[in-house]
């Protein structure tokens, strides 16, 4: 419910605070007075598109807050949490400021947001009705929706088997391009299989030849170094010598007197290491022995995995599962076939689901459009239209998250004339009365509502005026009701009667917005009744029509 209105420095308006009842609130007053006024600062205020000039002559900006009642439950709380807005207690503040160069900025309770989020704000919590309406009730694209929400019809089977039906699509469709994609290179695959079949490369494999390599390099190197050591080592080189020398002084040591016993104990001791020397170095050499087409075999298979693992860009110890993963590809190619016939008869099955569901949401949409159209027919006639004929049309269309109806509503204003869509065939009082009846209707217990007519009683009068006045104040036992109106009958309905007059002072015309007690109120009416001159007779029906 709209709680509260106030207004600053916009267009005629220099200071304004109004406070909106339940109900069915009337806005009355001369043509040209500034009603409309009103509507241009809440649309501003909720982010509608609009006029440009909204900022008073003179003023350096304006600015609009609306202070709204928001239920527990009320839709656009979900808004709100998108937004990041919190709201501790049931009220939500809108304001707008528009400022003398045209910048336009928002806040909800006090939170700066976008035109956007007030737009989206707005769509959960005013609807504007006139004659040129097309926001709702005027527009077909939304009429699937109104039935819907009339029928209080239950969508969300048909939109899981949808969304089960577009998986089905997309895993086959997924399933035939990677097949087709497959396929392409099958050839290649097959070759790529083949040939680390006949490597067979084993994880590890790599650092063992390349280890086993480097061995083999290190003893080519030395191994002729080694070969000399030992010879130099051996009977022909420094063990002979000693052997040569420690013979000659053996056969000296007994005319040396002793001298030459240490020498000949130290040469011995050597001949014994020079041994153990001999013996080291034979060891190694055998260490060293290697068969040189073993080096030629470890490089070629060395190189080999090398060469492989760089054409297929990954390392050598990833060569074994690489061939994993191309025979499963080269498996799932061979029973790709396989694989398609059991999709295709996934997607058979969710588009049978979803037959089925929007088979089932097309007929109780049926039904729910005998109802509302027999419903709208009722509330045609108390507004004077009993020969006029209300349909709701549904055809079929294409398959969607909805189902696979197109609703229209449409009207024929004359027994046996052609139907047609509501704003091609009525007149403008013709329209007013169907949007009418159609809100009433579409409204039952939507409480949570500000609906907003302007001028939609434009054109009617008398018994049909008031008809319309009272399909109004029904329509407002669920919803709070905002009307301008130029007619009498409506106004003597309202809960809340607010008048709006113009006024010029030094040169500056302002729009007065004034809640009429019971006197003035009957004076309004009056005025509505006989023009600027009021007399006893008009006052007399105001009264009459305040009374009944």
């Amino acid at each position: 419910m709209l709680q509260s209105l106030e207004i600053r420095n916009m267009l005629l308006i220099d200071r304004l605070e109004l406070c909106f009842a339940p109900g069915l609130n009337v806005l009355t007053g001369e043509t040209g007075a500034g009603k409309s006024i009103l509507l241009d600062c809440l649309g501003f205020v909720l982010g509608w598109r609009g006029r440009a000039d909204l900022v008073r002559q003179g003023a350096v900006q304006g600015e609009v807050t609306a202070v709204f009642d928001l239920p527990a439950a009320h839709p656009a709380r979900a808004v709100l949490a998108e937004a990041g807005i919190e709201i501790e207690e049931d009220e939500l503040i809108l304001r707008r400021v528009n400022g003398g160069d045209g910048r336009k900025t928002g806040w909800v309770n006090d939170r700066r947001v976008s035109g956007e989020v007030l737009r989206q704000l707005s769509e959960l919590l005013v609807e504007l009705h006139g004659q040129h309406d097309d926001r709702g009730l005027l527009n077909p694209r939304g009429h699937r929706i109104l039935l819907d929400a009339f029928g209080r019809l239950d969508l969300s089977p048909v939109r899981q088997a949808w969304a089960a039906r577009r998986e089905a699509r997309s895993a086959l469709a997924a399933a035939e391009a990677e097949l087709v994609a497959a396929r392409e290179e099958e050839e290649f695959l097959r070759h790529a299989v083949r040939e680390l079949e006949d490597l067979a490369p084993q994880p590890g494999e790599e650092a063992e030849l390349d280890t086993r390599r480097r061995q083999m390099q290190a003893a080519a190197r030395i191994r002729e170094d080694v070969e000399r050591a030992l010879r130099m080592l051996g009977p022909e080189g420094a063990e002979g010598a000693m052997l040569d020398a420690n013979r000659w002084l053996e056969g000296a040591a007994d005319a040396a007197d002793g001298r030459l016993d240490e020498p000949v104990s130290a040469l011995s001791r050597a001949l014994i290491e020079l041994g153990e020397a001999h013996s080291g170095v034979e060891a190694a050499l055998s260490a060293l022995d290697f068969n040189p087409s073993e080096l030629d075999a470890t490089e070629e298979r060395l190189f080999a995995l090398r060469a492989l693992a760089r054409k297929h860009d990954v390392l050598a110890d990833d060569l074994a599962g690489l061939a994993d993963t191309l025979r499963e590809r080269l498996d799932r190619i061979d029973a790709g076939e396989d694989s398609l016939t059991a999709l295709r008869d996934q997607v058979a099955a969710a588009d049978g689901a979803y037959q089925r569901e929007a088979d089932g949401l097309g007929a109780a949409r049926t039904e729910a459009a005998r109802r509302l159209d027999k419903a709208v027919m009722a509330e045609l006639a108390p507004l004077r239209m009993e020969r006029a004929i209300f349909e709701t049309g549904i055809e079929r269309c294409e398959p969607g998250p909805d189902g696979q109806d197109s609703v229209a509503f449409t009207v024929a204003t004359n027994p046996g004339a052609a139907a047609g869509p509501l704003d091609k065939i009525a007149s403008g009082g013709e329209l007013s009365r169907f949007l009418l009846a159609l809100k009433v209707c579409l409204a039952r217990g939507n409480s949570a509502l500000v609906m907003i007519f302007d001028e939609i009683d434009r054109g009617v009068g008398g018994a049909t005026a008031d008809a319309v006045g009272r399909r109004l104040k029904k329509l407002a036992a669920d919803a709070q009701i905002l009307v301008v109106t130029h007619s009498p009958q409506v106004a003597a309905l309202g809960d809340q009667h607010f008048h709006v007059s113009k006024s010029v002072e030094d040169g500056m015309t302002t729009s007065v917005v004034t809640e009429l007690a019971p006197g003035p109120r009957v004076d309004e009416i009056a005025r509505m009744l006989s023009g600027d001159r009021i007399t006893d007779a008009a006052t007399a029906a105001a009264r009459a029509l305040l009374e009944g």
